[in-house]
């Protein structure tokens, strides 16, 4: 069905996949508790996922590309994961 040509495009989609049944989960969750204040605990606990996920795919990424691409290129993509980072911080 699906042809991947690399085993590093395997990992950032099972690593997504993962992150998005931790969402889920999260979801359930808050809808158990069913109080504000809980959800914004399961909240702030699933704030931690979306950099550690980004961060981990992304070096993935790069990491798969390392030998394709120049390293001027791969500084870029770095920077660019630092400012998103650093912009979502607040």
């Amino acid at each position: 069905m699906f042809q991947a040509a690399d085993k590093v495009v395997y990992a950032m989609a099972g690593i997504r996949g993962l992150s998005s049944l931790i969402e889920l989960t999260g979801a359930i969750l808050m809808l158990y508790f069913k109080t504000a204040d809980r959800a914004l605990q399961v909240n702030a606990a699933l704030a931690l996922v979306g950099p550690l996920v980004l961060v981990s795919v992304t070096m993935l990424g790069i990491a798969g590309l390392a030998g394709e691409i120049h390293w001027s290129r791969i500084v870029w993509i770095v920077l660019g994961v630092g400012f998103i980072l650093f912009g979502a911080k607040g």
